[in-house]
This record gives structure tokens, sequence and C-alpha cells, in this order.
């Protein structure tokens, strides 16, 4: 009888130690390793630790387990339920960890390739599902379970699957296309034919999330995406042209009035952010109107937001100069001649 106490007190000194190992690991020695990790270049070491997070702490203490249960006396039918429940949470978990190694590697590939292909939770998604699906075959095959019939039958019912999901089959096949015809990528501004616009967040396997100059967010389906015009305004490059409408009266000096605007021009990309100081400002007039004959600046900015305040100081700008200049921006007017008939 003392035996066997014995032996359930060092089964449980065995979880406890097997359990106080794995979160001593994890406090200290993991949490050092990623302070040295955070130090050195290659990041690949950052993605292994933090992988390893939560994971360590299960380990040992299954370790810890096994030990007690060879400590233990039971019947050889328990014994050996305990050790298939003993495999199922070390494969799972080692799915777990091999999951997170395959998308922290695979994001941190992509960051190198963003050009080629953009970072995003999709492809993200799909390594850890690949990797879970290898897990639980593994897992089927060594708890002694056929995975041939599985697989047959998972061919069969592929069609029945299909058509159950295929919205969110449409989806994530939508997604793909974005994602590798790069004609939308995470960081674009853009504007879709419904009128929202914003910077695209993410692509994930069901919907892109864009998010909103005023910082809300848009979720779009990735089907709806695909077949609706959108507008890219990083594409093919960030920079873009910014026009701003001016009119001028009629007695103006056209040739003073070109002379100066682009001089107010090139002042403003030169020193407010978000302008092109490289780029050379100009005028193209194109219309005699009511009360004015109105122009078109065509100024530079760096991505799409910038127009705002290129615009804004602009028009302050090339206010104060035109009154210091004498030339005139007409108040809407309309002349009316009145005919005697007496």
């Amino acid at each position: 009888m003392g035996a066997v106490k014995t032996s359930y007190l060092f089964a449980l000194l065995a979880v406890i130690a097997g359990t106080a190992g794995g979160i001593l690991l994890e406090r200290f020695i993991l949490h050092r390793l990623r302070a040295v990790a955070e130090r050195t270049r290659w990041q690949g070491d950052e993605v292994v630790i933090s992988s390893l997070r939560g994971v360590t702490t299960l380990w040992l203490t299954l370790l810890g387990v096994y030990v007690a249960l060879t400590l233990v006396q039971m019947p050889p039918r328990v014994y050996g339920l305990a050790l298939k429940a003993l495999l199922v949470l070390a494969v799972l978990s080692a799915t777990l960890f091999l999951s997170r190694l395959a998308a922290g590697f695979l994001d941190l590939h992509l960051r190198s390739f963003r050009d080629v292909i953009p970072p995003t939770s999709l492809l993200k998604n799909l390594s850890r599902l690949a990797i879970f699906t290898l897990g639980g075959l593994i897992l089927l095959q060594t708890l002694g379970i056929s995975i041939t019939p599985a697989l047959t039958a998972l061919g069969i019912g592929g069609l029945a699957v299909a058509l159950a999901l295929q919205e969110p089959l449409a989806n994530l096949f939508s997604g793909l296309h974005i994602l590798l015809s790069k004609q939308i990528r995470p960081g674009d501004y853009v504007k879709l034919e419904t009128g929202e616009e914003g910077y695209v967040v993410d692509i994930s396997w069901r919907n892109t999330t864009i998010r909103q100059l005023p910082n809300n967010v848009v979720v779009v389906p990735n089907s709806k995406l695909a077949s609706i015009i959108v507008t890219n305004y990083y594409l093919p490059q960030q920079e873009m042209s910014v026009l701003v409408q001016v009119g001028v009266s009629y007695d103006s000096d056209l040739e003073k009035v070109e002379r100066v605007t682009i001089e107010v021009a090139k002042e403003v990309l030169r020193e407010v952010p978000g302008g092109v100081p490289e780029f050379e400002p100009f005028i193209r007039y194109h219309t005699f109107d009511d009360f004015s004959i109105n122009f078109t600046v065509i100024l530079r900015a760096r991505e799409f937001v910038d127009q705002y305040l290129l615009k804004h100081e602009f028009i302050k700008r090339l206010h104060k100069r035109y009154q210091q200049e004498g030339i005139e921006i007409p108040f809407p007017i309309r002349t009316i001649y009145m005919r005697n008939q007496g």
C-alpha cells in the first residue's frame, strides 16, 4: 500500500515538474532568447521563438504525464487509452507549432518579395490550413485509422461540398485572383464604383478590408470586388497629377497670369509636404466662360491624400499673389441690356 502511494506521489511530482519547467522555460529562457533575437539581423529566429509560445509548456507537461504513466500501475486498456490521448495532444501541438512556423516564414518571405506577391492573411491562412490538414491525416494514420476510405469519400462528396460552399469558394478563388493579378495590394488607395474609397488593409480568404480616411472600415466580399470597377490610385505609381481649376477676368494679361501662377505652383511643390519639387507645373487655358477665362493648373503629389494639403496651400497663396499682382478673379456677373421702346 505504501509503495502505491509513493508511486502516485512521484507521478504527481512528475506532472508538476513538467508543467513548472515549461512555465519557467517560457517566462525566462524564451523571454531572454526573444530579446537576443530582436538584436539580430535575421528575423527567422524571432519567428521560431514566437511559434514556441505556449507550446513548450504543453510539451513538457505531456512529458511529465508520460513519466507519471510509467510510474503508476494501471490496467493495460486504460494505459493504452492514456498513451493515445498523449499522442493526439502531441500531434496537435506539433501541428500548431508547424502552422505558426510556416505562416511566419511565409510572411517573412513575402515581405522580401512584396512586389511579386503582397503579404496578406489569405496566404498565411492557406498555409495553416495545409499544415493542419497534413497533421490531421498523420494523426488518423498514427491512431490506426485508414485514411484511404476517407479520401475516397471526400472525392465522391467533393461536388456536394462545392455546391454547398459555392459562395465561400467564390470568395476564396476571387481573393487568390486579386492577389496574383497584383492589381489591388495591401496599402493601395482604391476607389470602388459604388463610391467607397480608402486604403486596402488586408485581403483574407473571404473579404477585403478597406480603411477610409475618416477611420471607418469597409468590408467587401472578394467575389464582389473582383466583379466591379475599381480605381487604384497607386498604380502604375503612387505619384499623381493634381488638377486645380482657376478663372481670371477677361481684362487680365494672360501671359502674366501664366507666369505668376507657375511661380506660385513651384513654390507650393517645393515647400509643402507631399509635393514633388522636381515636377514642372504648368497651366492650360481651356474655356471662355460667361464671366471669366478658365484654365487648369497641373501640380504633382506624392500620393492620393497629399493632394488635399497641396490644393489648400496653393489656393491660399495664389489668391494672395493675385491680389498683390492686381489679377482679378471675377465674381459671377450678368450684364442686362434694357431697350427703351418709348
